[in-house]
């Protein structure tokens, strides 16, 4: 009797110690999971903030080609304007000195 109990208790010793490794091993990969699952979501919020950070670059790119296109044609009238006025005095200048 003694023996079967000795034996039945070493066999649920066993038991007790697979079992008890096998659940630290699955609850560690557990966590595994779950840090893995939170990494991927860091970095999908991380890539969200750079798509927005891009997005406002562009359009601040866009904001500045249309102050240079605005700034462009501004110069492009007041340089037709010293043509005109260049011109102008140039032909007051012959007819001065054609008198």
């Amino acid at each position: 009797m003694n023996k079967t109990i000795v034996k039945a208790s070493a066999i649920l010793l066993t038991l007790g110690l697979t079992a008890g490794c096998a659940t630290t091993g699955s609850d560690e990969m557990q966590a595994s999971v779950q840090r893995a699952a939170a990494d991927a979501a860091a970095a999908a919020s991380a890539a969200e903030a750079a798509r927005a950070a891009a997005d406002r670059a562009a359009q601040a790119a866009a904001n500045a080609q249309s102050t240079a296109d605005r700034a462009l044609s501004a110069a492009s009238g007041a340089q037709s304007c010293c043509e005109a006025n260049k011109q102008a005095m140039e032909r007051m200048f012959q007819r001065s000195m054609s008198k």
